[in-house]
Order: C-alpha cells, then sequence, then structure tokens
C-alpha cells in the first residue's frame, strides 16, 4: 500500500516528537510519504494530487477539523468517486476532532494510529456522507466557490463565534474550550440580528421559513464537543443520510438560555425544541438566504460573509478508514 501523510506541524495537541513517532510507525506498515503542511490551503493542494497521481491508496490526515476539511476538499476537487480515490484516514491532533471522533477514532493520536494500522489489518472502512456549499445561482454569492464539509456548517451566530475565535487566535491565544465560550458570550452581546432573524431557510417543495436568527447545518452526531460532553444539534444527523438542520427564530435571552441548556444537556436521543426551534433531518437540497451578509463558517473554518448559500447533502462520498 502506498500512502500520503500530511502533517499540520501547528497542530494542537500533538508535539514534533510524537508526530515523528506515528510517522515511523505508520512507515514500517506501508509505503509512506509524509509531508508538512507550509501555508493555509496546503493541505488542500497535497489532497488533490493524491487524487490526481493514480497510485496513492491511501492519505492520512495528521491535524485538526481543519486540516482534514482541506484534505477532503483536495479528494475531492473533482467529485466523489468511492472506489477509484485513495481513501481517507484521520490521526486527531486539533482542539476539538470533531470529524474523527464522530467516526469513533480515539482522540489521542497514538491510540489512533494504533487504531488506524488494525483497520488497514482487518480491512475495515465505511464510506461517509458529506455536505456541499456553493454561491446559489443570481445572487451576489454565485461567484463562490464550491466546498465540502465534513460535519457541519453555520450561517450567522456561530459563525461569528468561530470568527472572533480565530482572530483571537492570530493575537496568540490557544484554542481552548473556554475561549470559545467566552466568544459565545460576546457575540450575543454584540449581535444586532439576534431579535429579528434574516435568514430564510428555502426547501424545494416545501414553504419557506423566514425570520430565522441561526441556522446550524450538521452531516452528523455530535454537532461539536465541549471538552469530553458531545453536544447534539441535530441528534439525527448521520455519515449515512443527507444533511440536517437546526434554526432558531429567537434569540433573546431567555431563549438562548433555554436553548443553551437544552445543548449542554442534549442526547443521542433529544436535542432543541420549542416554538422557536426549527429541526429538519435528512436534506439532500436547500438553500439559505439572508436580508444582509452575516458570517460564513465551515467546519470550524470562519469564511467571511455570505448572503446566500446553497447547499447538497452527498452520500456516499467518500471512504474512510476506521
Amino acid at each position: 500500500m502506498r500512502a500520503l501523510l500530511v502533517v499540520n506541524p501547528a497542530a494542537t495537541t500533538t508535539s514534533a516528537r510524537t508526530r515523528d513517532v506515528l510517522i515511523h510507525a505508520l512507515a514500517s506498515e506501508m509505503k509512506l510519504d509524509a509531508v508538512t503542511t507550509e501555508y493555509r490551503g496546503h493541505a488542500r493542494d497535497l489532497g488533490r494530487r493524491a487524487a490526481d497521481a493514480g497510485d496513492i491508496d491511501l492519505v492520512v490526515a495528521l491535524g485538526g477539523d481543519g486540516t482534514v476539511n482541506e484534505v477532503v476538499n483536495g479528494l475531492l476537487h473533482a467529485g466523489p468517486d468511492v472506489d477509484g480515490l485513495p481513501s481517507l484516514a484521520v490521526v486527531p491532533g486539533g482542539s476539538t476532532n470533531v470529524f474523527a471522533r464522530a467516526l469513533g477514532i480515539p482522540n489521542d493520536a497514538v491510540e489512533a494510529t494504533g487504531a488506524i494500522l488494525d483497520a488497514l489489518a482487518a480491512r475495515s472502512g465505511r464510506t461517509v456522507g458529506l455536505g456541499l456549499a456553493a454561491g446559489t445561482p443570481g445572487t451576489p454569492d454565485e461567484a463562490a466557490p464550491r466546498r465540502w464539509f465534513t460535519f457541519c456548517a453555520g450561517l450567522g451566530f456561530d459563525a461569528g463565534v468561530i470568527g472572533r475565535v480565530e482572530q483571537k487566535r492570530e493575537l496568540g491565544k490557544r484554542s481552548t474550550h473556554a475561549l470559545y465560550v467566552r466568544q459565545v458570550v460576546r457575540q450575543f452581546l454584540g449581535d444586532p440580528h439576534r431579535r429579528n432573524g434574516l435568514i430564510t431557510l428555502e426547501v424545494p417543495g416545501q414553504e419557506p421559513v423566514t425570520d430565522l436568527a441561526l441556522s446550524i447545518i450538521c452531516n452528523t452526531a455530535p454537532w461539536t464537543y465541549l471538552g469530553n460532553r458531545p453536544i447534539y444539534a441535530s441528534p439525527k444527523a448521520s455519515f449515512d443520510t443527507a444533511l440536517d438542520v437546526l434554526a432558531l427564530k429567537r434569540l433573546s435571552t431567555p431563549a438562548v438560555t433555554r436553548y443553551a441548556t437544552q445543548l449542554l444537556t442534549s442526547s443521542p436521543e433529544k436535542g432543541p425544541h420549542g416554538k422557536h426551534a426549527v429541526s429538519l433531518h435528512d436534506l439532500t437540497d436547500f438553500t439559505l438566504h439572508s436580508k444582509a451578509p452575516l458570517p460564513f463558517q465551515m467546519d470550524g473554518d470562519h469564511l467571511g460573509l455570505r448572503t446566500s448559500v446553497t447547499f447538497t447533502g452527498v452520500r456516499r462520498a467518500l471512504r474512510v478508514i476506521v
């Protein structure tokens, strides 16, 4: 087997020594090329090269969810091909590692490497569905490039939080759960649209849902983790189905308190609910429109402001080693 290992040297939970140990462990079982990323987008370029090479069987992403997202977008640059493209394996090295943990991969990098080697020996893997987002034709965002996401996307409040976190990280702050919680509070206090939602959800064949203040798109459950606690925004979301949506029509202080409590106590059986909550399951195609530009994120990566995004849920998009 020939494999490419994509290493993010800025991965927050692995040291250089740990990465060397992982590389040697993988190289002992396969023909391995290890490449360290040098710039934003480099992992995507490496994934694209692996997809086009024709002789690479496996791409291993060592890093956080951002690294995984880049590798996936590189692999799928010409579209899904489960049988023709290299498989993906993930060694978690970020602060949260939602995609890897949702797949059942150990959150410890050394344990995850052992699990990957065991899975390869047993020829164990699965195909997963992914989400695809693009600018909506006929809108100011129609030229926005298509981009795949592995576990979530969001237009509005949650993307604003991620944007604030990224600004803090650029100033040297560490990515911690406490940092995220602080930015949630600041985003809430500074959001001018939290009482009167600007977002409209359009699903073919259904009546539009208007005046949404928050919209979260899930490709799997959990939506994220707070430490070791899984948070379920859309408990029915799955890698085996299309996309789920959780939207809220009001972000008043009482509403936020209620829904935040529901999120913190959510489970695989029960997520946020109530008269201001909209939950939709297994959507293949839908569009979010906003009356004004709002922050947009995919897999925890802030992508700037958007007024309209069209989403597609693609089943059986990629093979993953687990």
